[in-house]
């Protein structure tokens, strides 16, 4: 069965990632299209990170408790309809709910596959080969997303992405149900429903401030956000006087699980709010067209899918928080080398950061992602992979809204923002690499 399961899911990865991407180099046209303004553009770009950071841990609860092929295929559908919906909307509003079903959806899909994964594969070289591939999925996902983009540039612009996303989620489902095994825990715990809709409402409106304020604080950013805080500390008020908890505290005290939920936030704050404005300052900073501002994406995430493959053949296992750091340390040697741009700039200003960044960024996904399972419980591996991803989508939704607020204020024009920008995500980077050097230290 192990060996049967490997596909589907890599393939189900790689097409939460091309979902992921796709508004990055189609938002003009669809912002247009559907006659959004500056806030509803700042929705079309994060809704889905909505969708993601609410439903990523309490997808792997579900899985873990009620099966995880059971969630993972209800994911894979949720994807679809919602890539569908997306293809037919003809104002924000539609858009931007189907987003969010697409981010819950692919919450499903990368918290049960890769506990999965981890079920089906045993620890040691079996389970490194099976994360490997499933880290190169995600780079491979994101590299089609940005080609495809590129390459249905025809009739309106964005519609055909959804459509072809949507039709392929679909046909996906049949195989992954007849390939993948059911697996859950062998003693399921009792699911927290305060707590999970404690953790989903707080996540879920922390991200909603987050895009409603890329563009200035008004009112209904200040309640989203004093909404968030007090989902928070409701969330922490009930899981300190529950049995069972979403989240063991324990876990919170062991340096791997720390290494591996600190290492995706950090990726997520600092290498991804990086790329994903690559394409916007390509094209409006340096005045290149849609397929080269695709491609430079590419030389980030190309580059990653070539490493994580490869860390199979590394004859370290790269195991707890020192290679973690290491890792991040060299993602942000990537990005500094990016600052600097301007007017008389070339393309490959852009390419060599990206190449860099994506050097590391591909063996740190693999590092991660079999950290994420390996940290945790076998009976809680979806959990655990929640987290891991919660982390990496709730840093995403921050480090997007950070480096698009600072690049576009932070200069006379879009390069110079762009440089200061890039020292903020570097910077980033460094901090969360010291901070899991600093809570790893002394330990094994």
């Amino acid at each position: 069965m192990a060996t049967r399961s490997l596909l589907p899911i890599a393939l189900g990865t790689a097409l939460v990632l091309v979902t992921y991407v796709t508004p990055m180099a189609t938002v003009p046209a669809t912002a247009a299209d559907l006659g959004a303004g500056p806030v509803a553009r700042a929705w079309i770009l994060s809704s889905m990170s909505v969708g993601l950071a609410a439903a990523l841990l309490a997808a792997g609860v579900l899985g873990d408790a009620s099966g995880r092929r059971r969630v993972y295929a209800a994911g894979l559908g949720a994807i679809g309809l919602g890539a569908l919906a997306c293809a037919l909307a003809q104002e924000p509003v539609l858009f931007v709910a189907a987003r969010v079903v697409e981010g819950v959806g692919g919450a499903a899909v990368l918290a049960c596959g890769l506990a999965v994964l981890a079920h089906d594969y045993a620890p040691g070289p079996a389970r490194v080969h099976a994360t490997s591939i499933w880290a190169a999925s995600v780079g491979l996902g994101i590299t089609a997303g940005a080609v495809l983009a590129a390459a249905l540039d025809i009739g309106s612009g964005w519609r055909e992405t959804y459509a072809v996303v949507g039709v392929l989620a679909l046909l996906l489902l049949l195989p992954s149900l007849r390939r993948i095994g059911e697996s859950s825990a062998a003693e399921p715990q009792r699911i927290d429903v305060p707590g999970l809709l404690l953790l989903v409402a707080a996540m879920t409106l922390l991200v909603s401030a987050l895009t409603q304020g890329r563009n200035g604080i008004d009112a209904p950013t200040v309640v989203l956000a004093v909404l968030a805080v007090v989902a928070a500390v409701g969330f922490g008020l009930v899981e300190r006087r529950v049995l069972q908890p979403l989240v063991d505290p324990a876990l919170l005290r062991a340096p791997r699980f720390r290494a591996a939920t600190l290492g995706s936030l950090t990726v997520g704050l600092g290498i991804i709010g990086m790329s994903s404005f690559v394409p916007t300052v390509a094209q409006l900073g340096l005045g290149t067209d849609l397929w080269t501002a695709s491609l430079l994406v590419v030389a980030w995430s190309g580059t990653s899918v070539v490493t994580s493959y490869l860390v199979r053949h590394l004859p370290h296992p790269l195991e707890g928080p020192r290679p973690v750091a290491a890792l991040l340390v060299l993602v942000a040697t990537g990005q500094l080398t990016g600052y600097g741009l301007d007017a008389s700039s070339g393309v490959w200003r852009l390419a060599v950061p990206m190449f860099v960044a994506g050097l590391a960024t591909g063996v740190l996904n693999a590092v991660l992602g079999r950290e994420a399972v390996a940290s945790v419980p076998p009976d809680r591996a979806a959990m655990g992979s929640g987290a891991n991803n919660t982390a990496r989508y709730l840093g995403a939704a921050c480090g997007i809204t950070l480096f698009v607020v600072v690049a576009t204020h932070a200069g006379a024009d879009l390069l110079a923002g762009w440089n200061v920008a890039v020292l903020v995500a570097a910077g980033l980077t460094l901090v969360g690499a010291a901070a899991i050097a600093w809570s790893g230290r002394g330990r094994a």
